[in-house]
């Protein structure tokens, strides 16, 4: 299966960096790594967000066919997580679009922001208007934090300044999310789902995995972890590697704040044993991701009694770069120094952001949605944002979903198949319908 000449076309047009400000600070990341340990846990989270937690209406504006409602609440991740979120991120805005007329019950579909959605006319303009006119169903537009309203002053468009941005970002959907639900329930709306497209995609499925019931979940152009995306797929040439490496390499403080993250990394047993088994000869597994321990020097090797680990480091351009042998000589003896170099910074920084972006944002790190029937995946076939190979897929990690495929790439599907994402959220809502008649 190739990939889209339009997607790498499209990247090499847009010349703006990612991660400018590099990692964040490695206090934060700790913060986020133990609140993702809270957050993932369903059974954990039933408390964390109050079911009458409080939403207000600002505005309301009334159009031919619909109403269309501007709210607004305090985010929950600055209560549980204070200070995590930049001051203009912490009010939560949204957009309620509601038709004038309802054709069966009062569907809501939730749809959160894909990369570079800002403010809301995209998705009311694509999306839910010609829900209602289809299908007489509402959309409740969430604006992701740093987007829109929530952007940072200092954020540059779309770009989010810092890794640990990502995560702040995915924490605080889940919770927004889930105050919107018990929000629209107490209002009387039903059924209720969510979509999203390529990063809102994601988001949303964030989102579902958090939710107590059975709820339909219409992910398009998603993934199942960001570290695939931000690593090997076209995004990566977007990444501003010079300044991660800056940051994990010269300041000594950070890059010892960045070994106890990358230590904890290792130590915390990721899920993904299946795909862990795939890559058994790639670099990850020598490093974080399958519980690598530094030594002396900044050196990493991952100590087997008796063994000896080699692996390949390849670059991101896929040029091989040399092969790092390492020998255990038991407790107590000293490493020899000339058989374990260290590997290349852009590889030791591609590999710890395999590991932060897997421990944070990988599907498998989360609960399974209630009912995976109720999920319909749209993908498309050439996407280059999106890398199938070696990572594990969304029907792997949630047995029983649908996948759908559309020809093309990433963009083309964007632009010119909304109309099978608008049919994916219709069936998935009938199929809810049909299954849970008596839950409203």
């Amino acid at each position: 299966m190739g990939i889209s000449r339009l997607d790498v076309f499209y990247r090499r047009l847009l010349l703006t960096k990612l991660f400018i400000g590099g990692w964040g600070k490695p206090e934060d990341l700790k913060r986020i790594f133990e609140f993702r340990k809270i957050i993932g846990d369903r059974e954990k989270c039933k408390t964390l967000v109050p079911v009458d937690y409080p939403v207000y209406i600002n505005k309301t504006e009334e159009l031919t066919d619909c109403h269309i409602h501007d709210g607004f609440f305090v985010s929950p991740l600055e209560h549980l997580v204070p200070g995590i979120l930049p001051q203009e991120a912490v009010k939560a805005r949204f957009q309620f679009i509601v038709p004038k007329r309802w054709q069966r019950n009062r569907p809501v579909c939730i749809q959160l922001a894909g990369t570079g959605d800002h403010f809301f006319w995209r998705r009311r303009t694509l999306m839910a208007r010609p829900m209602i006119k289809e299908a007489g169903m509402a959309s409740l537009l969430l604006e992701n934090p740093y987007y829109g309203y929530r952007k940072p002053k200092d954020q540059l468009r779309s770009c989010l300044k810092n890794v640990s941005d990502l995560f702040v970002m995915g924490g605080a959907l889940i919770l927004e999310s889930t105050v919107l639900l018990h929000w629209l329930e107490r209002e009387g709306y039903w059924p209720l789902g969510m979509t999203g497209i390529s990063m809102g995609g994601y988001m949303a499925s964030l989102a579902v995995t958090n939710w107590p019931k059975p709820i339909p979940l219409i992910p398009c152009l998603s993934w199942s972890t960001a570290s695939s995306v931000f690593t090997t797929g076209v995004l990566s040439r977007a990444v501003n590697w010079a300044e991660l490496e800056k940051q994990y390499a010269i300041n000594s403080v950070y890059e010892t704040e960045v070994i106890k993250l990358l230590e904890y990394c290792g130590a915390d047993s990721f899920k993904m044993g299946t795909e862990m088994q795939r890559n058994v000869d790639s670099l990850e597994n020598l490093l974080g991701l399958a519980g690598a321990l530094p030594i002396k020097d900044g050196r990493f090797v991952k100590v087997e009694a008796q063994s000896e680990v080699s692996s390949s480091l390849v670059n991101s351009s896929g040029i091989n770069t040399g092969t790092i042998t390492t020998h255990s000589v038991g407790h107590g003896k000293k490493m020899n120094s000339q058989k374990c170099c260290r590997p290349s910074l852009h590889t030791e920084s591609i590999s710890f952001m395999k590991g932060v972006m897997d421990e944070c944002t990988h599907m498998a790190n989360f609960s399974v949605p209630v009912d995976t029937g109720l999920i319909i995946v749209v993908q498309a076939r050439e996407d280059a944002y999106i890398p199938r190979t070696g990572v594990l897929s969304l029907q792997e990690i949630w047995p029983g979903c649908e996948i759908r495929y559309l020809n093309g790439g990433h963009i083309s599907a964007y632009l010119f198949k909304q109309n099978f994402f608008r049919q994916a959220i219709y069936d998935a809502f009938n199929r809810f319908c049909l299954k849970y008649p008596s839950s409203q």
